[in-house]
């Protein structure tokens, strides 16, 4: 395969990015038109293209300031169409706002909205996604692919060769590794065999087989890192530093830029901008309807509290909440005594604290009813990690590695490690090392349709447990 054949489109690339605004404010502009022309009785009028030119002045401007048409060779179909899909739905809302209260009415009908959000909206998704099986198929005949040499062979050096061979739509293709020495990589897993050093890498580059380059040395090679940017420089190779991070426990890892100047998070929360949002409409939704749902059972628990046992019918324990701030979880009371201190012991089977009627509450989950109220509050989330004790907060978070990441999101009634089994009594460190393993995981890999299955999960399996007493 010669130069040409592999770089077709590299060439064109800003004609083809050009092309590719241009190509989607023409779908927003027809789209427009044909809701105008088939769902206005008055067909399109002048005064509908102020609106239009509107939304295409918006729709620019949203997709240049999140750089929407740079190169999506390494980015997944299905995150373009969100993307596209986000901006467009941002786009219309703004320009109905603007059409509502700032124009007449009678500009763009309701079924001419509608017909302009779908039709542009499936548009703009549809031929994405023929552009992308067409670049899939040209990519595997061998036209318009990059070879990629890989700097290091250790485990991010492994990973990376992993996401190449198994997206064959990026186009990439690995032309070898090199490394002045022969890193262990990722445990069970065989090191790849090295093409030569560093000093052949840049042979290889030099000779024109190779067009991007990937340094993946750790942070120890600080001063090979040093030495194979300067040499690269003198080159056209593409270069890209991915700094090994996996030396760390990562939490919710992403690049971001401050003013500028780029950065990786370490340990962060995924509840940031919209997905704070999508979090908090969720909690307040579910709670509110739920609250409306068990109002009767918690009033008949709270008379079944006061006959069986006396003292107050809620009992108010101190927890660590969001970013470790302490909240009050409300619950209804269980035992004879309140432990609220710097020593707390936990619930064990047969335990003589417990009430008879505490002890039904406990096993089928009843008791921690009230804090769908702290949810309502904003102290709590309907799903996320449990909260424990303060006191048990302190003792495990010296004795668990990454304990208190925990609190990078609100405490949950339900959770990833409730429904697969990790609930009541730790009286291991094993069994707490476990709940914090799939807490992390959770807030790792956080979506609304996450949230939603383990509410669908905890329906069926997340109430009654043989450890919860």
């Amino acid at each position: 395969m010669n130069l040409k054949e592999r770089g077709i489109l590299h060439t064109n690339s800003s004609a083809i990015s050009l092309a590719h605004r241009l190509l989607d404010l023409a779908v927003i502009t027809f789209s427009a038109y044909v809701a105008g022309t088939w769902a206005s009785a008055t067909g399109m009028r002048p005064e509908h293209w102020v609106v239009i030119f509107l939304s295409l002045l918006i729709f620019h401007f949203v997709t240049e300031l999140n750089h929407v048409y740079g190169s999506w060779r390494g980015e997944r179909i299905t995150d373009e169409l969100l993307k596209i899909a986000t901006y467009w739905v941002l786009t219309f809302a703004t320009v109905f706002m603007v059409d509502y209260f700032f124009f007449d009415q009678s500009y763009l009908s309701p079924g001419v909205m509608q017909l302009w959000l779908g039709l542009t909206l499936g548009t703009l998704c549809g031929y994405r996604i023929l552009l992308r099986s067409v670049m899939h198929s040209l990519r595997k005949a061998g036209i318009n692919t990059r070879n990629v040499a890989i700097a290091g062979n250790g485990m991010v050096a492994q990973r990376l060769a992993h996401t190449i061979s198994t997206a064959p739509w990026m186009g990439l293709r690995i032309a070898g590794f090199y490394s002045d020495s022969q890193d262990t990589g990722e445990e069970g897993v065989p090191s790849p065999s090295l093409n030569g050093d560093l000093e052949r890498l840049m042979q290889d580059v030099r000779s024109g087989q190779v067009d991007k380059v990937y340094i993946t040395l750790g942070m120890a090679d600080q001063s090979k890192i040093n030495w194979l940017v300067q040499e690269l420089s003198d080159t056209t190779a593409s270069v890209y530093i991915i700094p090994d991070i996996f030396m760390f426990h990562l939490l919710h890892a992403r690049s971001e830029s401050l003013d500028g100047l780029p950065s990786i998070s370490i340990f962060d929360t995924p509840m940031d901008g919209a997905s704070h949002i999508v979090k908090r409409i969720e909690d307040i939704v579910l709670s509110s309807i739920i609250l409306a749902m068990i109002s009767l059972p918690m009033l008949a628990i709270a008379i079944g509290i006061k006959i069986t046992s006396p003292g107050p019918v809620f009992f108010k324990q101190k927890r660590y909440g969001m970013d470790g701030k302490p909240i009050e979880v409300w619950k209804f009371r269980s035992m004879k005594v309140m432990e609220n201190g710097a020593k707390v012991t936990q619930a064990t089977k047969n335990d003589s604290r417990i009430t008879p009627f505490g002890a039904f509450l406990r096993r089928t989950s009843l008791d921690e009813l009230p804090q769908f109220i702290n949810v309502l509050r904003g102290e709590m989330s309907i799903v996320g990690p449990r909260p424990h004790a303060v006191a048990h907060n302190e003792q495990y978070r010296k004795l668990v590695q990454g304990y208190m990441l925990r609190h990078k999101m609100k405490p949950g009634i339900t959770g990833w490690a409730q429904v697969n089994g990790w609930r009541g009594e730790t009286d291991t460190l094993d069994k707490m090392q476990k709940r914090v393993e799939f807490d992390l995981d959770y807030i790792h890999h956080w979506s609304f349709w996450w949230d939603v299955k383990i509410i669908f999960l905890t329906l069926f399996k997340g109430f009654i447990n043989k450890n919860a007493y």
